[in-house]
């Protein structure tokens, strides 16, 4: 994927740099029907009409792209039609027809084009686009869309430009670094696809202003440092003050505290499978 840049004529233009969705072949506004269902709104709010989410809100309507992240058909050659633009998603959606005519959407890995043929099972070849087993994927491979348990689908690695490598196995187990740094053990007939996740620049995307975030659903986001204090813990002051005037350590509006304070449990089930930390520098 390119990067736009544009002449800084305006403002606006001056630090925005947009996708050019060069790499997409069929409409953006037509996504296949069967595979497509309606997106409701919330608000970021739950059943009782509270708010639990904040700054989020409005925005264009959305279509949900139903992909497969289980991958389901093994054994199947599937041909790649095109590669399309998910709303709902940082990364693009390839759109393949099996042999039997099924339609389906999966995760369009970097350098997957229409007309590739892709499989998924253990027989097929560790090519890219292909969704194996770790037991059957050759060591060193980056792999995306990452089964956490056997059967349940892919949940790591599915943002645009992602990719985790399959570094060593043991005693049934595959050793895979993450995208974070962290070096996890996964059971090795748990299923990931070969290949980095698409759409590699997203990173770099700039809107340039305000009004394009708000096509995107998302509201507005206020400091807690400029409200008042009965609004927020940090709010008050004499000018930009750290936290009402005082050195009070800055918290969330409900008081838990925002930098530095680990919330992860700690004696969670999944830590046995940690071997390495993404903190490199960790404190024991």
């Amino acid at each position: 994927m390119a990067i736009r840049n544009y002449r800084p004529l305006t403002p606006t233009l001056r630090f925005k740099t947009l996708p050019t969705f060069e790499e997409i072949t069929t409409s953006k506004s037509k996504p296949h029907k069967g595979l497509t269902e309606i997106k409701k709104r919330s608000g970021g709010r739950n059943n009782n009409g509270r708010l639990t989410s904040r700054h989020i809100g409005g925005g264009h309507k959305q279509k949900y792209r139903k992909v497969d992240f289980k991958r389901r058909k093994h054994g199947v050659a599937a041909e790649v039609l095109g590669i399309e633009y998910d709303p709902n998603r940082s990364a693009r959606i390839a759109l393949i027809k099996y042999a039997d005519g099924e339609m389906s959407y999966i995760l369009a890995p970097d350098g997957l084009a229409a007309g590739a043929k892709v499989m998924a099972g253990p027989t097929a070849v560790p090519a890219l686009g292909n969704s194996l087993p770790l037991s059957a994927i050759p060591l060193g491979s980056n792999i995306h869309c990452i089964e956490i348990a056997p059967g349940r689908g892919g949940q790591i690695a599915r943002s645009a430009g992602q990719q985790a490598t399959l570094s060593n196995r043991e005693a049934g187990y595959a050793l895979v670094k993450l995208p974070s740094g962290e070096i996890r053990r996964i059971h090795d007939t748990c299923c990931a696809t070969i290949g980095q996740v698409g759409n590699v620049d997203h990173m770099n995307v700039v809107s340039g202003k305000a009004g394009r975030t708000r096509w995107q659903g998302k509201r507005p986001h206020v400091r807690g440092m400029v409200m008042n204090p009965i609004d927020h813990p940090n709010g008050g002051g004499q000018g930009k003050s750290k936290g009402g005037g005082g050195r009070q350590h800055l918290t969330s509006p409900w008081g838990q505290l925002a930098k530095g304070f680990k919330t992860r449990s700690k004696h969670k089930p999944s830590d046995r499978f940690i071997m390495q930390d993404r903190r490199i520098n960790k404190k024991k």
